[in-house]
């Protein structure tokens, strides 16, 4: 909803300060479809180049996100902390059961509680793989937060060629409005013996171009890819979240200072107050008794 409302303020701003100061739609509306063939055709046709199908498809989902915002929200941390908390009291009392959830997550009692952490393969693999390595005695904290850390690093960076792509796509697109611009000057000196003000639209629908490139680059292109860039950030918090609770879980804190140290690492728009995580903790322990 705020990306849609920043981009009615864009157009609005930049078109109705335009007509403000007594300019005509007409020459833009006339040049309007060309350019846009010549500019947008041409940054899509360098986006394919410089990207295969996976790259192409990641990048087409991710715009979503400029008016979804992050995946993850307040109630999902709460979630993730309960969740953890159950796995980790079962794999201080009984570590055979704990088998039963991590083999076969989509099974699990306890997974099934939460279906959207459930429905993310990552959240999911990191849980299930830690707690399981812990199991085999791979349990030196160090070597499995250095572990973590890269796992996490390289998701973050495959999650980031969204906000990489838009980017090189609006530093072209100034250049490609250039290259419109000259065009339409071409265009223009072929007509050179006509009166004034028939040089004068030609002319003027050849800066179209450039006005639509430079507009198109900082007004949207831009902007969307600091915003994917943005949101892909703020949903990495929750990866790092599982790898700060479960590495303390292997320094052997109580389940309960694990869930606290996840607590204090989630985003403070996120993050849920003592008093209302602790009274989602004495629920499951009520449900489990």
């Amino acid at each position: 909803m705020v990306g849609l409302i920043g981009i009615v303020i864009i157009f609005i701003t930049v078109f109705g300060g335009y007509l403000l100061a007594g300019g005509k739609m007409g020459i833009i509306l006339k040049s309007l479809p060309f350019e846009m063939i010549m500019i947008v055709g041409a940054a899509v046709g360098a986006f394919v180049i410089s990207n295969d199908g996976s790259g192409i498809k990641h990048t087409a989902k991710d715009i979503g996100k400029v008016f979804k915002g992050p995946t993850w929200k307040s109630t999902d941390y709460s979630d993730l902390l309960c969740l953890l908390f159950e796995l980790l009291r079962i794999a201080r009392t009984n570590p055979v059961e704990l088998e039963v959830h991590i083999e076969d997550p989509s099974d699990s009692e306890i997974f099934k509680r939460y279906p959207k952490i459930l429905a993310d393969v990552e959240a999911v693999g990191l849980i299930c793989d830690t707690l399981r390595s812990g199991s085999m005695n791979y349990d030196d904290p160090h070597q499995v937060e250095e572990v973590l850390e890269k796992r996490i690093e390289a998701t973050h960076h495959h999650n980031m060629h969204s906000t990489h792509a838009l980017q090189s796509i609006a530093d072209g697109l100034p250049a490609l409005g250039i290259v419109a611009a000259v065009l339409g000057i071409i265009k223009t000196m072929g007509s050179i013996d006509q009166p004034p003000e028939v040089l004068g639209k030609l002319i003027g629908g050849a800066l179209v171009g450039t006005f639509l490139g430079v507009f198109l680059a900082y007004g949207l292109v831009g902007p969307f890819a600091l915003r994917v860039g943005s949101v892909v950030e703020e949903d990495a918090h929750f990866y790092r979240l599982i790898r700060e609770v479960l590495v303390a879980n292997l320094h052997r804190h109580a389940p309960n200072i694990c869930i606290e140290v996840g607590r204090q690492n989630t985003p403070m728009q996120f993050r849920p107050s003592f008093t209302d995580l602790e009274d989602a903790l004495k629920a499951l322990k009520k449900d489990a008794s």
